[in-house]
């Protein structure tokens, strides 16, 4: 059984509409659990399949709308990082997705209820079952939000030039080996975590950088770093 106050948390940030508990259940429940529990007869497999592609396509429908100067490459290079396991298991995150999931109990001893992976299926599975509860206007009113409050570091992460890629450019034509990144620091709650990165260059501390992903406080490193450096102006 789903815990209660679990369960209540995950559905204050849910479509009114979506109150079908039969097909949220489903959504929640992972292989591991039906393994465990022969009178469960499916786990949310079958919706992760649906559900990927339906935010696939409304991902695809918001970033057309929303960037009209921006060509297909950026288009898709964007699509692909939010629709990605580690995008997808934020956004499960900031809903209180995995304290209501239905998992094994091998599975939840070894902290499945917040893996990456199982977070992100989850995800796809429950879009799907609002889409067949309540069809493609309430997922898109749902998926939407989420998606807007990440518009900025959007742009930030995934600018026409890649800033890491400028900055190693510069580093091999003075001679010096490609950047590393050091992750010094994380913190915040599971669901808001925020990580500290230093770009390093020829074993000097050059800028640091942060972000809700390791890939874009390395992001911010660079870009830090280009302007540290006065390599050009961002």
């Amino acid at each position: 059984m789903i815990e209660p106050g679990a369960l209540a948390n995950l559905r204050d940030h849910l479509p009114e509409k979506f109150d079908n508990i039969f097909m949220l259940t489903r959504a929640l429940t992972h292989r591991s659990y039906m393994n465990e529990n022969r009178e469960v007869l499916e786990d949310n497999e079958r919706l992760e399949f649906l559900g990927d592609s339906i935010l696939s396509f409304i991902v695809a429908e918001w970033l057309y709308n929303n960037f009209p100067e921006k060509d297909e490459g950026f288009l898709t290079k964007v699509r692909a990082a939010l629709v990605h396991t580690q995008q997808l298991s934020s956004f499960a995150r900031s809903i209180e997705l995995g304290p209501a999931l239905l998992v094994g109990k091998g599975e939840a001893n070894a902290g499945g209820r917040d893996r990456d992976a199982i977070l992100c299926d989850s995800f796809e599975a429950l879009i799907a079952a609002i889409y067949l509860d309540c069809g493609m206007q309430t997922v898109k009113e749902f998926i939407v939000p989420l998606l807007e409050a990440e518009s900025e570091e959007i742009l930030r992460s995934h600018s026409e030039e890649d800033v890491k890629s400028r900055l190693q450019e510069w580093a091999q034509a003075q001679g010096y080996p490609a950047p590393s990144y050091i992750l010094v620091d994380e913190y915040g709650p599971d669901h808001d975590k925020r990580f500290v990165v230093v770009a390093m260059i020829n074993n000097e501390k050059i800028a640091q950088g942060r972000g809700s992903s390791k890939q874009l406080a390395e992001k911010n490193a660079a870009q830090n770093s280009i302007k540290k450096l006065g390599i050009l102006s961002l």
